[in-house]
C-alpha cells in the first residue's frame, strides 16, 4: 500500500469522524491522527488533504450535490460524502495528481469504507466533477493535436 493510499484512508477516517462530531478542531485532528496511527505523525499529505477538504467544504458540497442526481449532501452517507469530499478537492485543488488517479483511489478506498452501492456511485459524481472542475477541464489545459 502506497504511503499516499494510506495517507488518503487517514484524511477520511479523519474527516468522518470530524464530520459525525461537527468538529474541526486542530486538537480533534491530533487526537485523531494519534489513534490511527500512534507511532507516527500524520503525513504532510493528509493533512493538506483535510484541512483543504475543510476549508472549501461549503464549495465542495455544492459542487457534488449538483452532480449527485438529486442528492442531498446531508442525505448521504457519511462515508459516501467524505469520500466525495476528499476526492472532490483533489481534482479541484491538486493539480500535481492526476484527476483519474483520484478516483481510482477514491473507488478504492471505497470498496473498503463503502458499501456495494458507494463505488459506482463515487465513481459517477466524480467523474462528472472532473468532467466540469477538474484542473485538466479548462480550456488552457485543452491542446490541438
Amino acid at each position: 500500500m502506497s504511503t499516499r493510499h494510506k495517507s488518503r484512508e487517514s484524511a477520511l477516517q479523519i474527516l468522518f469522524c470530524m464530520d459525525m462530531l461537527a468538529d474541526e478542531s486542530d486538537e480533534l485532528f491530533e487526537a485523531l491522527a494519534k489513534l490511527l496511527s500512534p507511532k507516527q505523525a500524520p503525513s504532510q499529505f493528509c493533512r493538506r488533504l483535510v484541512k483543504g477538504v475543510i476549508d472549501n467544504r461549503a464549495e465542495l458540497d455544492k459542487i457534488i450535490e449538483r452532480y449527485s442526481s438529486n442528492w442531498k449532501i446531508y442525505r448521504m452517507s457519511g462515508v459516501d460524502r467524505n469520500i466525495l469530499r476528499l476526492a472532490s478537492f483533489e481534482i479541484i485543488y491538486c493539480e500535481n495528481i492526476p484527476e483519474k488517479v483520484s478516483i481510482n483511489e477514491a473507488i478504492e478506498i471505497s470498496k473498503k469504507f463503502g458499501t456495494e452501492e458507494t463505488g459506482p456511485f463515487v465513481n459517477g459524481v466524480l467523474d462528472a466533477v472532473r468532467q466540469h472542475h477538474g484542473h485538466d477541464s479548462s480550456p488552457a489545459a485543452v491542446t490541438d493535436s
